[in-house]
């Protein structure tokens, strides 16, 4: 009998764990920040020097992670930009953000182009390529969210071409702007008294097989990549700053809002360790009745 409720609390563990990694999204995400000191139409690339890397310490997964920025011992980063509009949008100068997959560099599937000046320093008035990879929050306390609607006739793997992605515009808190865009269409939002604007187009998406009907979805494979272009116009009061200054001019105060950081790998690892334990306890216990 005991050895019996063993197996079943291990195999709950098991199905448990399975469930709490997202289907398809296993591939892992390198973001790094740097100055742009290079851009090549001709290679398709974009190459960030004094490059570092993000990063986030879970500690013992009962408390907000702490993320940061550490150096890398290299000089420059390159990689293919996720849309040719990067050379219309990016200069040498620029402080940018980049999203690899599987390693750092090589293809960058999203870019962020930092203000770059004062207290919005770290805040993005440009994101292009799969913008919900980047942890960098939009300027003028601006956030845009999607979620993409599969082609279920058109898959491959863990991923669909997208048929269609729904855009949402929150300013602070509260959603703007909200419309179901098929690809070449754009999403603009400019209804706050500050001057300031948002304009999301999407170019293509994907989206996770699993959501297909009679999909159950796989654990490994890799996440859908969808192509956006978000440009927002700073408040009247941001751009009043002096870029390169560090002085703010503002006369108005926008609260930040919180960036998506990368799902942590705790709750697997912790299912993982105490469904070991509880194996091991059987059949220790096994062992000794023998």
């Amino acid at each position: 009998m005991k050895n019996h409720v063993c197996l079943v609390l291990c195999a709950a563990l098991l199905i448990l764990a399975a469930c709490v990694i997202p289907a398809g999204a296993v591939v892992l995400e390198v973001t790094v920040k740097g100055t742009v000191s290079d851009l090549s139409p001709v290679n398709n690339t974009l190459t960030l020097a004094s490059p570092s890397q993000y990063g986030c310490d879970y500690g013992n997964g009962t408390s907000a992670p702490v993320c940061s920025w550490t150096p890398l011992n290299v000089t420059t980063i390159s990689g293919t930009v996720p849309d040719p509009a990067a050379f219309t949008v990016f200069a040498n100068g620029n402080q940018a953000v980049a999203v690899s997959l599987g390693g750092t560099g090589g293809t960058w599937i999203s870019l962020a182009k930092l203000y770059g000046s004062g207290t919005s320093a770290d805040e993005a008035t440009d994101e292009i390529g799969d913008i919900g990879s980047l942890p960098v929050q939009l300027i003028g306390d601006y956030a845009v969210s999607e979620i993409t609607s599969p082609n279920c006739s058109s898959c491959t793997g863990t991923t669909c071409t997208a048929t269609s992605s729904n855009v949402t515009i929150a300013s602070g808190n509260i959603t703007v702007a909200q419309q179901t865009l098929s690809a070449g269409q754009s999403l603009f939002f400019n209804g706050r008294n500050d001057a300031s604007s948002v304009n999301v187009t999407l170019v293509r998406g994907q989206a996770l097989s699993s959501s297909c009907p009679g999909n159950t979805g796989l654990i490994g494979g890799v996440q859908p990549i969808s192509d956006y272009i978000v440009h927002v116009v700073p408040p009247l009061s941001v751009t009043a700053t002096n870029p390169g200054s560090g002085t703010p001019a503002a006369t108005e105060s926008y609260a930040p809002v919180a960036a998506t950081t990368p799902q942590s790998a705790l709750p697997f690892a912790a299912l993982s360790a105490l469904g070991l334990g509880i194996a091991a306890l059987c059949i220790a216990g096994r062992r000794r009745r023998d």
